[in-house]
């Protein structure tokens, strides 16, 4: 007898069997002899032991007197239906339970000595108040619907988890109130009724063992283990966040307890319409393998592997089926999917469709390692669970979907967080509207009085190394092919082979001028249709064809050309565009902090950003004039640490490439449009226009009256029109000196007049590099390589 309590209880307990004695003197008293003449005897063996009327406190009685116990309780447990009943008496809640049917004693057996018993998610809280609620049940007689379902989940002999619903029949069992008893009102009542979560609140109206809970109860066993495991396997399937599905094992007990298999195993796939393929959902890669795609993240559905096997699963949508896979192996036409079953010890299976509205979606994969364990009769079970999974995966792909369109969103468009909320409005406009008759007209998305800020970081002389790193490549490239061409050997082909000598020649020395803008188009076509055909149809000698050998491995991929030097400029300026980039896109987080607005940034041969601050792009939220300060002063701040980001990257690179920064300061507010046909905000207005054009000719322009660029390396150019942005930012400037940021020396003069705009002037201000500390390790071009890819 299992006689384990929760610590505390508004109950003493105390097993009694009065009211079975009761009808059993009544019984006595009856004109049946035979019946009459029993519970006589009966009654005589119970005299002997008045506890069993009076109550029983000492558990030892109950195993002293298990026979007798048996006998008073023989109507209630018929002895003819002790192999099919699972029923004990017990004590509701507790876990005091005695003279159990055969069939119950089985299971307990079947399930060890270190099983204990004891209810599913049944906590001493719930314990407390469910006992207090029986007594607002029995003795005020209130409406208290408290019975929920209880489980007892018990193993069997193969390990396979089993789960039994709990009835409780508290016919025999009466309460009465101590003296410690609290009196209840009807305010009382209510109040408790209102406030389950609040033990303290109970126990103050049921205090600890304030009541007598006397007499006996009978719990009642049913399996129902198929729709407990359903229940479990659908709440587990309907959490909510990125992990549905806890782990693989888990979800294979829920099977093994359906099926009653213990060797059962589960996986799945996904099915991609649009490509045909069955694929494995990286969301669950971890917590769910598939044995169909044991080795592959994805495959055709149309690929031999399945062959004909699966036309059922895919054009029938009915379950496929392999009882015996080693007898499937040797008779099928698709041996290499019993072989790849085999593989993994599988000897029977079933690979179900999971279908919504007539499309596929999946399909679930149950595999045994026996023979038969899995076969067209138990694959009917699949029913009860297949329409939770269909929600399942259909809610899988809804979210996918969405994410997708939310990486493209934010990824592959320009619409921004700080306006997405406008976007959105417009989007709900359309989509309240998009059932009715008259077509929608799109509002244009416009927001109005904001001011902009324009910076850049310009990788400096990009395109004259880039052109110098083309004819290296090209020289080396055309080199490689005279060296060939040297050590050919004396044939029919002399004379052509001297001709293209010739021209080889003359083209490298074109190369010793200045690149022009067809040069290398005209040296690619020229070797592919004119020198590559030779080399494919000439014999050459051993040394000629190792030269050979050696020129073709160099040649890349994709152009057909030598392309190391240009390879190593480009990842020169991806790694530069990509770290600059870094350092703004960190610092734009806590930009945004300072007052939510609109944020752009672009990589050319450098970065370039565009900000626009102002109250249309945040409504809810005051703007004030000191917001724009704020950000001005950032965006200064931000460019040195960009500059500083690349002093410190340069020494690393292949190539020294130097950088130039810009400021344009621009104090009128002006309204931005989103162009539908580009994807993408523009100024909008005549007026405004002027500020596009600065923006797109200041960084090439010069200081008045000179050949020099407004622009220098590890400088900061600040261009400006007014006076009173001329003494604001000599205060970040001066600032920022104060911090050892800036260099105490100043230039400032006045900018050449561009077409349609004149009157600009400039601030330009270098940036102090601090030699690195030698102490620390130099990352090297590896590294950044690295980092790269």
């Amino acid at each position: 007898m299992d006689i384990q309590f929760f610590k505390e209880s508004p109950f003493t307990t105390i097993i009694s069997f009065h009211k079975l004695i009761e009808s059993f003197e009544e019984i006595a008293r009856s004109d049946v002899d035979y019946r009459s003449n029993y519970a006589k005897a009966i009654l005589e063996q119970i005299e002997l032991i008045p506890e069993l009327r009076t109550g029983i406190q000492d558990y030892s009685v109950i195993k002293n007197n298990e026979a007798l116990i048996k006998n008073i309780l023989t109507d209630l447990f018929p002895t003819a239906l002790t192999h099919n009943e699972i029923k004990a008496v017990t004590i509701p809640f507790q876990n005091i339970s005695f003279n159990y049917t055969e069939r119950f004693k089985k299971i307990l057996k079947n399930a060890g000595d270190e099983f204990y018993m004891e209810i599913r998610d049944f906590s001493e809280h719930q314990f407390y108040i469910n006992n207090c609620c029986l007594i607002l049940s029995n003795y005020y007689k209130q409406h208290v619907d408290f019975n929920q379902p209880f489980f007892y989940d018990i193993p069997n002999e193969n390990g396979i988890e089993k789960h039994y619903r709990i009835l409780y029949n508290a016919d025999f069992m009466e309460i009465t109130p101590t003296e410690n008893a609290v009196p209840l009102t009807q305010e009382d009542i209510d109040q408790l009724l209102d406030n389950y979560n609040d033990i303290n609140l109970w126990k103050s109206k049921f205090p600890k063992g304030s009541w007598i809970l006397r007499g006996f109860g009978i719990v009642s066993l049913f399996d129902a283990t198929t729709e407990s495991a359903i229940s479990i396997l659908k709440s587990n399937l309907l959490k909510p966040g990125p992990k549905t599905v806890t782990t693989d094992e888990e979800v294979s007990n829920i099977f093994q307890s359906i099926f009653n298999l213990p060797n059962l195993k589960v996986g799945f796939i996904i099915y991609n319409s649009e490509e045909e393929k069955f694929i494995r959902p990286a969301k669950y890669e971890n917590q769910m393998k598939s044995f169909l795609l044991s080795d592959d993240q994805e495959v055709d559905c149309k690929n031999a592997f399945f062959g004909c096997s699966f036309e059922n699963l895919l054009d029938n949508q009915e379950p496929f089926v392999i009882s015996n896979v080693s007898k499937f192996t040797k008779e099928s036409t698709n041996k290499r999917l019993g072989e790849h079953l085999l593989s993994q010890g599988i000897q029977s299976c079933i690979f179900a469709p999971v279908i919504k509205s007539g499309h596929l979606l999946g399909v679930v994969e149950l595999v045994s390692e026996n023979p038969r364990d899995l076969n067209s009769v138990n694959a009917t079970k699949l029913d009860l669970v297949l329409p939770y999974l269909t929600d399942t995966i259909d809610r899988y792909n809804t979210d996918m979907q969405h994410q997708i369109e939310a990486i493209i969103q934010r990824e592959y468009t320009t619409i921004h967080p700080s306006v997405y909320w406008k976007f959105k409005r417009e989007s709900q406009n359309y989509f309240q509207n998009m059932n009715h008759t008259k077509d929608y007209i799109f509002k244009e998305i416009v927001f109005k009085n904001v001011y902009p800020l324009y910076g850049q970081i310009d990788i400096k002389g990009s395109s004259e190394h880039r052109n110098e790193t083309v004819k290296i490549d090209l020289k080396s490239q055309l080199t490689a092919l005279l060296e060939i061409f040297d050590n050919q050997d004396s044939n029919s082909n002399l004379v052509l082979l001297e001709q293209r000598k010739f021209e080889l020649e003359s083209l490298r020395s074109e190369l010793d001028f200045p690149l022009k803008a067809d040069t290398e188009q005209h040296v690619q076509r020229y070797i592919e249709e004119e020198i590559h055909p030779i080399l494919k149809n000439t014999k050459s000698n051993p040394k000629s064809k190792k030269l050979e050998e050696l020129y073709f491995e160099k040649l890349d991929e994709k152009t057909g050309m030598f392309y190391q030097e240009r390879k190593k400029f480009d990842n020169a300026m991806s790694i530069i565009n990509k770290r600059l980039a870094t350092v703004l896109d960190r610092k734009q987080v806590e930009a945004q902090q300072i007052y939510p607005h609109y944020y752009e940034r672009f990589k050319t041969d450098g970065v370039e950003h565009n900000l626009y601050i102002g109250a249309s792009i945040s409504p809810t939220k005051p703007f004030d004039i000191m917001y724009l300060h704020n950000l001005r002063l950032w965006q200064l701040q931000t460019l040195c640490e960009m500059e500083l980001e690349h002093h410190d990257l340069k020494e690393s690179l292949p190539y020294e490439l130097d950088v130039t920064s810009l400021i344009l300061v621009f104090s009128s507010a002006l309204s931005i449009r989103f162009r539908m046909d580009e994807k993408r905000f523009d100024v909008d207005g005549t007026y405004n226009a002027r500020y596009e054009v600065v923006k797109k000719r200041i960084d090439k322009s010069h200081i008045k009256g000179t050949n020099e660029r407004i622009t220098e390396k590890e400088k900061i150019t600040i261009v400006y029109s007014q006076n009173s942005e001329e003494a604001e930012y000599l205060k970040y400037i001066k600032y920022l000196q104060h911090k050892k940021i800036l260099e105490p020396s100043i230039e400032q003069f006045e900018v050449e007049d561009l077409q349609g705009v004149s009157g600009l002037r400039a601030i330009r201000v270098k940036v102090i590099n601090n030699n690195s500390n030698p102490g620390i390790k130099k990352i090297t071009y590896q590294d950044l390589l690295d980092e790269l890819n």
